[in-house]
């Protein structure tokens, strides 16, 4: 059964979330069940992006990232979109064979079997300034479908309100390891980040929680987005 891919692209650096700074190639799946207001991969969610979506095999996936990785093992990350929605399990069977790794980020609204046959399962719920709700059953599902596997919890943050969401799913999952990232509120990658205002949310970031007491989350900027902006295929 072929998967639908948006692209692929490295090997890079992964530029959130608790595998921040791995040598990474990544594997970016064609499709989404959210529509997030801020969303920086609209060609990997919107059904006017699909004619760009090739059909591809595990087979002639896997030969991509060897291409690219020169044959090294290394870790392959599996983005979207949403990757829960499609079947990468023989994609993962096929890359262990040749001694890869493999991490997955999705919001949490689908528990496909495969997630338990990953190296890292990081589950990304969006907060209100997403536009989106979330479904905590379904997000539970998901970690009840990892079993083993190690997983964390990576939220974005744009304001007060994102943060007491973040709070609240903290609570909910005091087990998970828990990363927050300042949003980064230009999407365009035709327009330059404004690196100022990235900044001063981290800084505010950083004042409303370890300045408050708040020791549990690690604060993080999203390196890709201070090296390469907006632009595709980094």
């Amino acid at each position: 059964m072929s998967l639908r891919i948006a692209e692929i692209f490295g090997p890079t650096i992964q530029g959130e979330g608790p595998l921040i700074g791995e040598p990474t190639v990544f594997v970016r799946a064609g499709g989404c069940d959210y529509r997030c207001l801020w969303c920086d991969s609209l060609h990997a969610v919107e059904s006017r992006y699909r004619h760009e979506w090739l059909p591809m095999e595990a087979d002639a996936i896997m030969e991509r990232i060897e291409a690219l990785s020169g044959g090294r093992p290394l870790l392959v990350s599996i983005s979207g979109g949403n990757p829960a929605i499609q079947d990468f399990g023989p994609l993962i069977a096929l890359g262990r064979q040749k001694g890869y790794r493999f991490a997955c980020e999705t919001q949490g609204t689908i528990a496909p079997l495969w997630f338990a046959d990953l190296d890292m399962l990081v589950l990304s719920p969006k907060p209100p300034s997403s536009g989106m709700e979330t479904d905590w059953s379904a997000f539970e599902a998901c970690i009840a479908a990892k079993g083993a596997v190690p997983a964390a919890m990576k939220i974005v943050i744009f304001d007060e309100a994102d943060l007491a969401f973040a709070r609240l799913a903290a609570e909910r999952y005091p087990d998970l390891p828990l990363f927050l990232q300042p949003g980064n509120g230009e999407t365009d990658p035709a327009i330059p980040v404004d690196l100022d205002a990235l900044a001063g949310r981290l800084s505010w970031l950083v004042a409303q929680t370890v300045g408050k007491g708040w020791l549990r989350p690690r604060i993080l900027p999203q390196l890709h987005v201070i090296v390469w902006g907006n632009q595709r295929g980094v």
